[in-house]
């Protein structure tokens, strides 16, 4: 089976280093006095995400953690990974509660158990897989957005020192609902900023995250099931380490109202197709190229320990709101190089006071209250909250693909 981490290491990011080793040892004093002795909380924390950010985080032994994720088995796996993980400090004061932050019982922790010196919120929507139909669509919106504003509102009676919220490159210049939603969101979450320091990141894939393409890739060869990825969209990857490094940072060194991303440059980006293929020849297959899925699906009932091809049916991108590629700013925004070695921060990212937030929200709510409501007229109430969404359409989407 793959050496994962030294797979991303060799052939996605080709670094054997963390990309941003260098702005961590610069601050390293700065997140010692920030983290030491805190109290931290840390929302949707049994992801791939969230809990590459805790790792992180550990290292400088904060007093306590408490850590919010709806999936119990990802807690408990948490964890035991935590505690199995030599040299790795873990606070007497460690706490992991499976339920979802708009929970009355979470309310009841915030409240007796607050204010947080730290609070980092991962919990959100994060596929493009999750925008089929009206049904999908409401659920993206309602957790990362409606969910998202309650909580920060809750806030303002509990302020932390540091809120981090991550945001997504698909924010920029956003085609679908689900980058107009981390759009939407960044805005409301500067909106907080003059009430207590906020923080933001743009994320960059993360190389065989939870639920990934590549993590799939992974699956498939488990249940000697083909190979499915298009082969015209390009990304940029960072390692699971990076992603929570690249939280911590933003987290801790941002000034409020700052976004940060990864300083990679675009000849970076790869596609999945590719990269599979890459996967396959490193361990010892040769990628048999197939014109249909039923194709890919009948050379896969050959499979055994003896083969030497391994299906893969590669596609051209036809599913609503898939960009050919990202990006992790706009030109209209003023965006600072120099600060950190590895690191861009936004300094003048859009945001909205809180009467146009809650006019906002109160918009979205009544369009997703509305009955019957479709698809479409939930896009056109996104399109008027944001006029640069320009919504790729196709009648397609990813639940119809391998």
């Amino acid at each position: 089976m793959i050496n994962v981490e030294k797979f991303i290491a060799q052939y996605i990011t080709k670094r054997t280093e963390s990309f941003f080793k260098i702005d961590i040892e610069n601050n390293n004093d700065n997140l010692i006095k920030a983290i030491e002795n805190k109290s931290v909380m840390v929302i949707g924390g049994a992801g791939s995400i969230g809990s590459s950010f805790i790792k992180a985080l550990l290292k400088y032994k904060p007093k306590r953690l408490f850590v919010i994720d709806f999936n119990e088995n990802g807690l408990t796996e948490l964890t035991r990974d935590l505690r199995s993980t030599f040299d790795l400090f873990v606070p007497e004061d460690y706490k992991t509660y499976p339920l979802n932050f708009d929970d009355p019982i979470f309310d009841r922790i915030l409240e007796k158990e607050g204010p947080f010196d730290i609070i980092a919120n991962f919990a959100a929507h994060k596929h493009v897989r999750s925008e089929k139909d009206a049904y999908s669509v409401a659920a993206l919106l309602d957790n990362n957005v409606l969910k998202a504003e309650k909580f920060l509102a809750k806030l303002i009676l509990s302020p932390p020192k540091h809120f981090f919220g991550v945001s997504s490159d698909k924010s920029a210049n956003p085609v679908n609902v689900l980058g107009a939603s981390k759009k939407i969101m960044e805005e409301m979450i500067l909106g907080y900023s003059n009430y207590f320091p906020v923080t933001l990141a743009r994320f960059a894939n993360v190389a065989f995250s939870n639920g990934s393409l590549l993590d799939g890739f992974v699956e498939r060869l488990a249940k000697k099931q083909p190979f499915s990825a298009p082969m015209d969209v390009k990304r940029y990857f960072v390692s699971p380490e990076e992603s929570g490094q690249i939280c911590l940072l933003a987290c801790i060194l941002g000034n409020t109202g700052e976004i940060f991303f990864p300083k990679l440059d675009p000849s970076q980006m790869m596609t999945f197709s590719d990269i599979g293929t890459q996967l396959l020849v490193t361990l010892g297959y040769t990628p048999r190229y197939c014109e249909s899925e039923e194709e890919a699906k009948e050379f896969a009932l050959s499979l055994d320990e003896n083969s030497k091809e391994y299906p893969v049916y590669y596609w051209n991108s036809d599913t609503s709101g898939e960009k050919s590629y990202e990006e992790f700013y706009i030109e209209k925004e003023d965006v600072d190089f120099t600060k950190y070695h590895s690191l861009g921060v936004v300094k003048n990212a859009q945001r909205r006071e809180l009467n146009e937030i809650h006019h906002q929200t109160n918009l979205l709510q009544g369009i997703l209250n509305k009955p019957n409501v479709s698809k479409s007229e939930i896009i056109s109430v996104l399109q008027r909250l944001l006029p640069t969404f320009h919504h790729i359409e196709t009648g397609k989407n990813l639940d119809q693909k391998m």
